[in-house]
């Protein structure tokens, strides 16, 4: 009967790692489901992240009582701050052993995840559990959307069950309250010199189109929010104007000049570092929409409106006056100044120039080289909807593993495009096991891997919090080729700029995953 439901709802990809409190659930496991064997289970969520990322409907994950779902906390906090809609689920001990704190029992296995979930739920009976799924597809999908987590006992799939689930459908969006967007478009329409900062939100729900529309009627400066695990405006736009900036001095210093700020689909504001300063420039208003009310609830400044964020821009550009009187924005400066002679090892800027050289088109970038973030905005801005990843939480060993997924999801709706990771070599680590799920299931996904021998983004956040002396920030030691050869993929060394892209452009025409290790300097991060 569940698997019935599974199948109605879409959910016939289980991504897992499998134990003994799971085998009764997989037991005669349906031949039109498939199963995405990760070998370990924080890699399990990060591709089922990005899978439902790129399908855009749930993902189903299936982990091994309380010890996986430990093991993939941390990318499931990437999950719910990107408000991707996964089902976790997790097998329980048998129901008649949980009085005795048995081996493999999760003692409170509704709260281990939280505050990381949507929803945590154990069917109080076996015959809860397939309506127990519809409750979780339900909060999973429903704005904002997220994780939600599922424990079974292992013994509940072998209860028989009477008739057919109950089946429902909900609605993924709402619209803002039209009197209220109303009031926010006259303030704009008011404005002398509005910013507009487009968050991750706005490509999750489709909206990059319409940003592009009000953006151009306004005659706005565009920012990229700070921290974006997605790009929602073109970054080769004359309109835009870069990266917000990660600090409250940082951000506050972007936005003079500016006396009306339009927040949509981010936070207010996503910082890192603490660099004093004020939120917001003197003379500075803000608005703020956002489908999550968390979000709305944690700005410190700013009138909020909920909604989801493409309908509301779309409405937005309807009501808004033209801007046609406002002064064009500055476009952004663009130095990419690079070495008069060719660096060794190279330097970052002259690894993302090269990759710039050879970029195929329509390719899905997934960036975990927190310490190059700058040169890659550079020299690789997004130019499509839907064509840039990273990590929404500030942990690593997020995009190796979404690169599988991103593929996967790609083959499951007929898309064919390349699948780039852009990686540090400390973070590739983190969940390097991967690679064996992208060769097993032939993905065309090219990973290259900057070789720093440090972990370069920590050592910047030293020298800015004045931390000499910080132990472990150096990673000699690591054959990166060696480990991913290991795991079942193509993989070489590089030290040039012309062995870079001559093996990328191979690796891009293959159909199986290649690893690219290229030596670089150290890059002292913009913070």
């Amino acid at each position: 009967m569940t698997y019935d439901l599974l199948r109605s709802l879409g959910l016939t990809a289980v991504f897992g790692n499998p134990g003994s409190t799971e085998q009764t659930f997989l037991q005669n496991f349906p031949d039109d489901f498939s199963y995405i064997l990760a070998l370990q289970e924080a890699s399990a969520i990060a591709m089922a992240d990005a899978f439902a990322q790129v399908t855009r409907r749930p993902a189903l994950v299936n982990l091994h009582s309380s010890a996986g779902l430990g093991n993939s906390l941390g990318n499931l906090v990437a999950a719910y701050h990107g408000h991707t809609p996964l089902i976790v689920t997790a097998g329980q001990q048998h129901r008649e052993l949980m009085i005795g704190e048995p081996y493999l029992g999760n003692r409170e296995a509704t709260n281990m995840p939280k505050p990381w979930v949507k929803w945590s739920y154990e069917p109080a009976r076996a015959e809860d559990v397939p309506e127990a799924f519809m409750r979780a597809y339900a909060t999973a999908l429903q704005p904002p959307a997220g994780p939600v987590f599922l424990s079974i006992p292992l013994d509940d799939w072998n209860h028989p069950l009477e008739g057919p689930a109950v089946l429902r459908e909900v609605s993924k969006t709402y619209a803002p309250d039209a009197e209220r967007l109303r009031h926010f478009a006259e303030r704009i329409t008011a404005s002398q010199r509005p910013a507009l900062i487009l968050g991750p939100d706005v490509d999750r729900a489709g909206g990059w189109h319409a940003g592009i529309t009000l953006a151009e009627k306004l005659k706005a400066a565009v920012y990229s929010a700070p921290l974006a695990d997605r790009a929602s405006f073109p970054e080769d736009h004359p309109l835009y104007r870069g990266p917000l900036g990660m600090s409250v001095k940082t951000i506050s210093d972007r936005l003079v000049g500016h006396d009306l700020v339009i927040v949509i689909g981010a936070e207010v504001f996503r910082y890192y570092p603490y660099v004093p300063g004020e939120i917001l420039p003197a003379g500075t208003q803000l608005l703020h929409i956002t489908d999550d009310p968390a979000v709305a609830g944690s700005a410190r400044v700013g009138d909020s409106l909920l909604g989801d964020p493409r309908l509301s821009i779309e409405l937005l550009a309807e009501m808004v006056g033209d801007g046609s009187g406002r002064a064009q924005p500055e476009p952004m400066a663009r130095p990419r100044k690079l070495p008069e002679n060719p660096s060794s090892p190279l330097t970052p800027a002259e690894v993302y120039a090269a990759l710039s050289n050879v970029r195929p088109q329509h390719a899905a970038l997934i960036n975990e080289s927190t310490s190059t973030m700058a040169q890659h905005a550079e020299w690789l801005p997004s130019v499509e909807p839907e064509s840039f990843f990273a990590t929404a939480s500030g942990g690593i060993g997020w995009a190796l593993p979404a690169a599988v997924g991103i593929a996967l999801g790609d083959r499951d709706r007929g898309v064919t495009r390349p699948v780039i990771g852009l990686i540090g070599d400390g973070s590739f680590q983190y969940s390097v096991q991967s690679l064996w799920t992208a060769a097993q299931h032939n993905l065309p996904i090219v990973y290259v891997v900057m070789r720093n021998h440090e972990y370069s983004i920590l050592k910047s956040f030293a020298d800015l919090e004045k931390t000499p002396g910080v132990p472990g920030l150096d990673l000699p030691g690591l054959d990166i080729a060696s480990l991913a050869q290991g795991f079942g993929c193509r993989a070489v060394d590089v030290t040039t700029t012309a062995e870079l892209e001559k093996e990328f452009t191979t690796a891009v025409e293959s159909d199986s995953p290649t690893v690219i290790v290229v030596t670089t300097q150290p890059q002292k991060a913009l913070l």
